[in-house]
């Protein structure tokens, strides 16, 4: 499970406004992806992610092992599924309760599934071998609170929301984490990973 938060525990505020929170992906000067030939701009602004060298030696090996990302329909709907090509992994699941578009992006790996315990069986069987990512928010806490998360990682950014859209969603009651086993700073972020306590 992975996403990046402000300092208070927000993923958004409650217009789904990312603010600040993505600032760090552009204000370095060493690229996330080598000959970073994408086509769709992830930043809105036409420019590449270029990151601080700490961050993007973190984050490179990261997006490289990551096979299928999970997210919710709400997040595709605001990214427009980000037109067919996420930022990292070949396959992405989404957890709807409604189908895929009529005619979005038919060439992308892009599997509309009902419930969180069929989206993470589908994501492991895309994958195989590589990482099922999970988007943080509503979806990722679910699928926390089932106990299909190994490890939560957080790009955290010196903000505070006050209000908004929470990592966890609105998970209920008490979960353990061990203590940090990755703490990297960045340039304007601290990317921290925790091992899910069994």
């Amino acid at each position: 499970m992975h996403n990046v938060v402000s300092v208070d525990g927000f993923i958004a505020d409650k217009n789904d406004d990312v603010g600040p929170l993505h600032d760090w992906y552009f204000n370095g000067d060493t690229p996330i992806i080598e000959g970073d030939d994408q086509q769709y701009d992830h930043s809105g602004a036409g420019s590449r992610f270029k990151v601080s060298r700490a961050s993007a030696e973190y984050v490179r090996p990261m997006w490289e092992s990551i096979g299928t990302i999970v997210m919710g329909r709400n997040l595709f709907d605001l990214v427009n599924g980000w037109e067919g090509q996420p930022p990292a992994g070949d396959h992405v699941v989404v957890v709807s309760h409604r189908p895929k578009p009529k005619g979005w992006h038919p060439e992308a790996s892009y599997h509309f599934v009902d419930g969180v315990t069929a989206a993470i069986d589908k994501a492991q069987e895309l994958a195989g071998e590589r990482t099922v990512a999970v988007n943080a928010g509503e979806v990722g806490g679910q699928i926390l609170a089932a106990g299909l998360v190994d490890e939560v990682a957080m790009d955290v950014v010196p903000v505070v929301f006050g209000s908004g859209k929470r990592y966890f969603g609105s998970t209920d009651g008490q979960l353990l984490l061990e203590h940090p086993h990755v703490v990297i700073q960045g340039d304007g972020v601290l990317h921290l990973r925790f091992k899910v306590r069994r």
